[in-house]
């Protein structure tokens, strides 16, 4: 019986060092952490680091005196930038959180021309994509023009052909109106008693 007694005390003084174990806060204040510690919730014992920068920057009295001024569905949130501003200013002395601030805005900033060069650069790519497919156009209207002319020709040698017939009648009558000139006066010369080829 002594043995089980001291086995479930043994068992019971393990469970109360288990549940009473100190969080972060608690454990680097060497204070004594109580069941309803402000800082247990969010330090936990498994991270150390978390409480260590920010009562390095901010201090443990100013970490429990924002965190006694917001609500409880607010305070996580609270930490959490604690937290990233702290580490912020123990990497960057100077301007801690600014510093980051302004690597962030030169980032945005390289983007944003490497962005306008890309937008050139595929305003020249359609640019020349248009003028790649324009020679299809051109040949086509290239095509069209040689029927445009060909039409043009034809008129031209159907005005041609005309002037040619025309020509060719005109010449056609001067030659009859030769002929019959040539007529008359043989005739005249036939019909006259007194005219001889040998009145010479």
């Amino acid at each position: 019986m002594a043995t089980g007694s001291n086995m479930n005390n043994i068992d019971s003084s393990s469970s109360s060092s288990s549940s009473t174990t100190p969080c972060a806060a608690c454990k680097l204040l060497r204070r004594k952490c109580a069941h309803d510690c402000m800082y247990a919730p969010y330090f936990p014992a498994d991270e150390p680091h978390k409480f260590a920068c920010v009562h390095k920057v901010f201090g443990a009295s100013n970490v429990s005196k924002m965190l006694l001024e917001l609500p409880e569905d607010q305070r996580e949130d609270a930490v959490s930038a604690m937290v990233y501003e702290a580490n912020a200013r123990i990497r960057d002395p100077v301007y801690g959180c600014a510093g980051a601030i302004s690597a962030l805005q030169q980032q945005v900033g390289i983007l944003q021309s490497q962005l306008a060069i890309a937008q050139v650069q595929v305003s020249q790519l359609k640019a020349s994509q248009s003028l790649s497919s324009s020679p299809t156009s051109s040949s086509s209207r290239m095509v069209a023009e040689p029927r445009r002319h060909r039409r043009y020709d034809d008129s031209f040698a159907q005005h041609m052909s005309a002037d040619n017939n025309s020509a060719a009648a005109a010449a056609n009558t001067m030659l009859m109106d030769d002929q019959e000139e040539t007529n008359d006066h043989d005739g005249s010369y036939l019909g006259d008693p007194d005219y001889s080829l040998w009145s010479y």
